[in-house]
C-alpha cells in the first residue's frame, strides 16, 4: 500500500509541471504552443521588434508600450501623436526603419483628427526617433486625402528590400451604392481604398505608376481596395501580399502589383450586411484584378506575415493570415503570384489583429479583445514524438 501511495505521489509531482504548460496545438506540419509575451493590453494593434530583444506594441487607445527583458513596462512611451481613438480609429501600426540600428527611426500609422466634428479623422503616418525609451522629433510624413466614418482606416505599413514604404488606406466606409465605377476607391484623385508607395521620408518616388497623370495622386501604387488590414512583403521574392476585408463575405488575399485596379466595389464576392442583397454586378471585369484567395464567409482578415524563419521550417514561404471575426490563424502556401489554402492553425483563441515573424524565427500574434484586455503571444514549436 505504501509503495502504491509513493508511486502515485511521484506521478503527481512529475505531472504537475507538465499540466501547467500551455496546451499543444496540432497542425499538419508543426505542433506548437502559445506562450504569453505581454498581457493586459487594451486593443493591441501591432508590434515591432527592437535590437536586443525588446518589443514595441501599439494600443488602439493611443499608447505605445514597451516590453523590456520580457516584461511589459507600466508606463507608455512618451511622444506619440494625438489620435482619434473612436470607432476603429486610434494608434494602429508600428514598423522600424530598415536601418533602425543606426538611425533609430520608427513609423506609426494612426487615425489623425482633422477637425470639423468629433469623429473626423484620416489615416496618417508619423515618423520619430526612438531613443532612451521615448520618441522625439515626431512628424507626419503622410496624411491621406480621405474622409468618412471613423472606420476602415487600413493603416498597415511595410518596407520592401529597396527601402520603399508601403501604406494601406481603407475606403473609409463610403457606401457601395449608385454608380460603383464612381466610388472613391475607383477614383485616383483621392486616397480612399489605395495602397501608397513612398520614400522613407514621405517623398514620392518618380517611378510611381501615376506620377504625371492628370488628376491622379502620385503616391498611389494600387487602387480598388476596401479595407486592407494585412500587408507583407515576401523576403525571398519581393512579392507584395495584402489581405482586405470584404463586406458580408468576400475577404481577399491579393498579390499587389504596380498600378493595378483590384476592383472594389465594382467587382467582389460579398453581399450587403444583413439583407444579403447584391453589391456587385459580378466577380470579374476586364482591367480589374482577381484575388488569389477568397474567404466566404468572411473571417475578418487582419494581420499578415510571410514566414521565412527556421523555427517552423515546413512553414517557410507560407502566408500567415489572421482573422478577427473568424478568430483564427490561417496558413496558405504562396508561390510567386499564386496562393493555395493549406490549413487553419488555430480557432477560437481570440480575435487575431496582427501577425509578425520575430527576428528569433518565432511567430507572434496580437489578440484584440472587444471588451476585455488581451495578450500578445509567441508560437513555439513542440517536437513530435
Amino acid at each position: 500500500m505504501r509503495q502504491e501511495m509513493a508511486a502515485m505521489i511521484a506521478l503527481m509531482v512529475c505531472a504537475g509541471p507538465l499540466a501547467a504548460q500551455p496546451p499543444v496545438f496540432k497542425s499538419a506540419q508543426h505542433d506548437f504552443r502559445m506562450v504569453t509575451v505581454a498581457d493586459g493590453l487594451d486593443h493591441p494593434w501591432s508590434m515591432a521588434f527592437l535590437p536586443g530583444g525588446d518589443m514595441l506594441i501599439t494600443e488602439r487607445a493611443g499608447r505605445l508600450r514597451l516590453v523590456r527583458n520580457g516584461k511589459l513596462l507600466p508606463a507608455p512611451v512618451a511622444g506619440v501623436p494625438q489620435v482619434l481613438a473612436k470607432g476603429q480609429g486610434g494608434l494602429l501600426d508600428v514598423v522600424l526603419h530598415p536601418k533602425f540600428a543606426t538611425n533609430h527611426l520608427i513609423y506609426l500609422s494612426y487615425a489623425k483628427p482633422t477637425g470639423g466634428d468629433s469623429l473626423a479623422a484620416t489615416t496618417a503616418v508619423a515618423r520619430g526617433r526612438f531613443e532612451g525609451g521615448k520618441l522625439s522629433g515626431v512628424e507626419d510624413i503622410f496624411v491621406a486625402l480621405t474622409k468618412g466614418a471613423p472606420g476602415h482606416f487600413g493603416s498597415r505599413l511595410a518596407f520592401d528590400k529597396d527601402g520603399y514604404l508601403f501604406i494601406t488606406v481603407g475606403e473609409r466606409m463610403v457606401p457601395s451604392t449608385g454608380d460603383l465605377s464612381a466610388h472613391p476607391a475607383q477614383d485616383l484623385s483621392n486616397h480612399h481604398g489605395k495602397i501608397i508607395r513612398l520614400f522613407d521620408d514621405g517623398r514620392v518616388p518618380p517611378d510611381n505608376p501615376f506620377v504625371g497623370k492628370a488628376g491622379a495622386r502620385p503616391e498611389i501604387w494600387s487602387y480598388g481596395h476596401r479595407n486592407p488590414q494585412g500587408l507583407a512583403i515576401d523576403p525571398a521574392t519581393g512579392e507584395i501580399w495584402e489581405t482586405e476585408h470584404g463586406p458580408q463575405g468576400g475577404d481577399e488575399l491579393n498579390n499587389i502589383r504596380r498600378g493595378l485596379n483590384y476592383g472594389w466595389p465594382v467587382i467582389g464576392f460579398g453581399v450587403n450586411y444583413g439583407t444579403g442583397s447584391a453589391i456587385h454586378a459580378g466577380t470579374i471585369k476586364a482591367g480589374m484584378e482577381q484575388p488569389v484567395h477568397v474567404w466566404v464567409p468572411s473571417i475578418g482578415t487582419s494581420g499578415l506575415a510571410i514566414y521565412n524563419g527556421n523555427k517552423f521550417p515546413n512553414w517557410k514561404g507560407s502566408a500567415l493570415a489572421g482573422g478577427l471575426s473568424g478568430q483564427q490563424l490561417v496558413r496558405l502556401t504562396v508561390n510567386g503570384k499564386n496562393a493555395e489554402f493549406a490549413e487553419i492553425l488555430f480557432r477560437r483563441q481570440g480575435r487575431v489583429r496582427a501577425v509578425r515573424e520575430g527576428p528569433d524565427g518565432y511567430v507572434y500574434v496580437a489578440f484584440d479583445g472587444e471588451d476585455k484586455p488581451t495578450a500578445v503571444v509567441r508560437l513555439e514549436p513542440v517536437p513530435r514524438r
